[in-house]
C-alpha cells in the first residue's frame, strides 16, 4: 500500500513542480520519476562517486536512495537566460552566460532567474510532499550521480528520495 500511495504522491508532485511559475512564463524545468532498476544504479552510483573523488557523505545518502521506493529527479537543460543582463549569474551580460563549461558535477552557469524557477519547482514537490505526510528530502548528491552515470543528462539537479515508514529516514543519518 505504502509504494501505490507514494507513488500517486510522486504524481502529484510532479503536477506541482510542473504547474510551479516560472520565470516569463518559459518552462526549462525538466523532471523524471525514477524506476526500481534506476534506483539501484543511483545507489551504486553515489557510493562509487564518493569513493572515487573522496567526497563525503556520498555512502551515507547512498543508504537512504537505496531505502527509498520512489525517486524524483527535477533539473534544467539548455535553460536561456532572461536577457536582462541583470548581473546576478555573475556576468555583465546574458550573452557571457551563454558560454556554457562543464564542471566537476554540473555544467553552468546559469541565469540566476532559471535556478530561481528550478527552486520554485522543487518546493512546490516537496510542499506536496509534505502536505500528503510523505517523507522526502532535496538531496543533491542524487542529481550529482544521476548525471554523473548517465541517468539523464541535464545541466543541473537536485533528486528527492520519498518514502513512507514509521520513522523519517532522511534525518536520522
Amino acid at each position: 500500500m505504502e509504494d501505490g500511495g507514494l507513488k500517486a504522491a510522486a504524481d502529484l508532485m510532479v503536477l506541482a513542480a510542473r504547474t510551479a511559475p516560472k520565470s516569463r512564463g518559459e518552462d526549462f524545468v525538466l523532471i523524471k520519476r525514477l524506476t526500481d532498476g534506476e534506483i539501484k544504479k543511483l545507489a551504486g552510483g553515489m557510493e562509487k562517486f564518493g569513493e572515487r573523488t573522496g567526497k563525503k557523505n556520498f555512502d551515507r545518502d547512498a543508504r537512504n536512495v537505496r531505502n527509498s521506493p520512489v525517486i524524483l529527479l527535477i533539473g534544467i537543460k539548455d535553460a536561456k537566460p532572461l536577457g536582462l543582463n541583470c548581473g546576478a549569474c555573475g556576468y555583465d551580460s546574458c550573452s557571457e552566460l551563454m558560454k556554457k563549461r562543464s564542471g566537476p558535477e554540473f555544467s553552468g552557469p546559469h541565469c540566476a532567474f532559471r535556478l530561481l524557477d528550478l527552486g520554485i519547482a522543487l518546493g512546490s514537490a516537496v510542499k506536496t510532499a509534505s502536505i500528503l505526510n510523505v517523507d522526502n528530502r532535496i538531496m543533491y548528491r542524487i542529481g550529482t550521480v544521476a548525471r554523473d552515470i548517465g541517468l539523464v543528462d541535464w545541466d543541473y539537479i537536485m533528486g528527492i528520495p520519498m518514502s513512507a515508514t514509521g520513522k523519517n529516514i532522511y534525518f536520522d543519518r
